[in-house]
Order: structure tokens, then sequence, then C-alpha cells
């Protein structure tokens, strides 16, 4: 799962200091126009294709960083005060009333955990905890056996209740919900709702790799082109560049968080199911979506599937995705069906990717 939400610095780099005087602020900036900066642990890069001036860049990322702070506040699990804080601290069989964002995702992560029959579970956060990945500082080691099964036995979809109509959710057993593998793709549909219903119509947003576009990335009508990485441990290399235009992309991997223990390598995904790290030979996978929130939950369930039953969830899903495959020397890229329909034959050839 993306960990995405830590106490930091807020670091946003606003662009620049108005000088002095209006026609300063009033200055026009050369397109594209970036916004980037550190916020939450992770980061935050924006471009902006659309003319603005130097006073409009300052606002929209004031406003940017206002709406992240606002899922921060909801959904955090690092900071004591947030709204999800307070749920996973409620009393088992009360109802709590919710946020309709919070509890937006919160219906998003159990569609998605039924869909995948479990494999996608925001309940699993003591697991998280325990393999020393989540928000309870531990030296990274193997859990004990025993206290592994007794959360285990704790862990499940069903251990949740919402009420979408009342806005009020229930713990029904002491689970610790963790939305790591969500809330950073609501984010970045928060970001990008915001940028849209400000009249911005050609933008990327970038939010620690999970990415939105809309409109094109220059005025010649190009589409965008996000490069997904290839799973090496030691340096960041794209694999495959894709044309985007109007959807978002999520990813999910086990080649950048993990920890070894006696040779044994334990990746930061665990599977709901057994508790434990995955070990399968799928390395990672990439889902394209309208929604972020939507992609970054696939992502996660797929990650944990493997490769093969990945692949037959994303078919009967309909879903857009590409998968790398660890081979004995490199990777295999494939892609679902839809995922080929949708970019079309000339960038299949182009790419080299094998439909299955």
């Amino acid at each position: 799962m993306n960990l995405f939400f830590r106490p930091a610095v807020l670091g946003s780099l606003l662009l620049g200091m108005l000088m002095s005087g209006c026609s300063e602020s009033e200055r026009p900036l050369d397109s594209p126009v970036r916004l980037d900066g550190a916020i939450f642990g992770s980061f935050y890069q924006i471009t902006i294709v659309d003319p603005l001036t130097q006073s409009e860049a300052n606002r929209l990322e004031e406003g940017v960083i206002e709406v992240l702070e606002d899922v921060d506040a909801a959904m955090s699990i690092y900071r004591d005060d947030s709204e999800l804080v307070a749920f996973n601290q409620s009393p088992v069989d009360d109802w709590q009333p919710l946020s309709d964002e919070l509890i937006e995702v919160l219906a998003i992560s159990q569609s998605v955990a039924d869909a995948s029959d479990g494999a996608f579970d925001v309940t699993i956060g003591s697991l998280v905890n325990l393999w020393s990945f989540g928000s309870e500082a531990q030296p990274r080691e193997t859990p004990n056996e025993n206290v592994l099964a007794e959360r285990l036995a704790e862990v499940g979809p069903d251990s949740i209740e919402l009420d979408e109509n009342e806005l009020q959710a229930r713990r029904l057993r002491d689970v610790f919900v963790d939305l790591g593998g969500v809330a950073k793709g609501h984010a970045t549909d928060r970001v990008a709702a915001y940028l849209t219903g400000e009249g911005i119509e050609h933008y990327m947003v970038n939010l620690g790799g999970d990415l939105i576009v809309r409109g094109y990335r220059d005025r010649e009508g190009q589409p965008w082109r996000i490069g997904i990485e290839a799973p090496l441990d030691d340096r960041q290399e794209a694999t495959h560049i894709l044309p985007l235009h109007d959807i978002s992309v999520a990813s999910s991997g086990d080649y950048r968080n993990y920890f070894e223990v006696d040779g044994q390598r334990y990746s930061h995904t665990i599977d709901p199911r057994t508790g434990r790290p995955i070990e399968h030979r799928l390395a990672s996978v990439t889902v394209a979506h309208p929604s972020n929130a939507w992609a970054d939950a696939w992502a996660t369930a797929m990650m944990v599937l493997g490769d093969e039953a990945g692949l037959a969830l994303a078919r009967r899903q309909d879903l857009k995705v590409l998968i790398l495959i660890r081979e004995d020397t490199g990777w295999t890229s494939v892609v679902s069906p839809a995922f080929a329909d949708h970019f079309g034959e000339s960038v299949m050839e182009e790419l080299g990717l094998e439909v299955q």
C-alpha cells in the first residue's frame, strides 16, 4: 500500500514571492506552469498548461494545499486529531457520524473488497503495523506468530458497517482502519476537482506517483506522456511511456518499500487473507481509471492477488490494467483487454505489450 499520510513540515513552494506592485503579480507566466513541493512525507507536482499570472498561480497552489490538508485531517493515521483516528478509537458497535468524503472512500474500499474476495481490505491496519510498515514505530522484524494469528482473526471487510444515507459507520470488531491503499488516490481526485472547478482545463496532478490528467500537455493538443516504472531496486527507470488524455493512473509495486531478515525479503503489501507480505512474481500493477481513488484500490487488490488472479479480476471488472511480471532474466509486460482497447493497436505494437 501507499504510505502517504505522515506528519511532516508543510513544504509548499509557492511560485515565487510577489516583487512589488500590481504589475508584477499580474505578469503572465510561461506555459506550462509547475507547482511543486513536499507534503505529508511525499510530494505534489502539478503542471498547468492554461495561461496564468503570478497571482493566479499563487492562489491556485494555496487552494491545492488547503485541499490536501482537508484530506489529511479526515484520513491520516499519523495525527491524533484526524477523523479516521477518532473512528478507530470509537467503541465497538457504536455508530459514528463521518464526513461525506470519508464515507465515500470507505464505500469504495468495501466495494473493491467485495469484488476482490477480500484481497483489498482497509481493516488490516493492525497487521500493517505488526509488520513494521504502519503508524506504530517498530524495528523491522518478523512478528510473533501468536500475535499475528490474533490480529488476523479480527480483520475482514465484515468488521465495519456503513450507512451511506445517514453518513455514519461503526466497527463491529476492534479493527484499525488504514486507508493507505486508497486515500492518496482520493486526494489526487480532490485536487483535480478543485482545479477543474477553478476553470483550469489542461493540467496534470501527480501526488507521490498517483496521476490524473485533463486536456493536453501543450497548446498543439499533444497527449500527456507518463512513464511506467521498471521494477528495479537500485534506480528509477521507465519501461513504457503511455500517452494519456482525461484519465488517471495509479500503480502498486513491491520493489521500493520492503525489508529483509536473514536473507528473506518482506514486501510492504500485506495479503489480508493470510496476514503476511505477498510472495509471488507480480512486480507491479498499473491501473488507468476515471477515478484515481478507484485506480489506487484496484491496483492494490491486484498486487495482492498476483498475476493470474489479478488479470482475471481485471477482465471481470473490465479494468484497464498493465502488469509487470518478474522472470528469471528481467520481466514481462502484460495488459488486460480493456487496456488494449483504450490505448489502441498502434500503442500496443509500439510498446510491445501482450494482451491476456
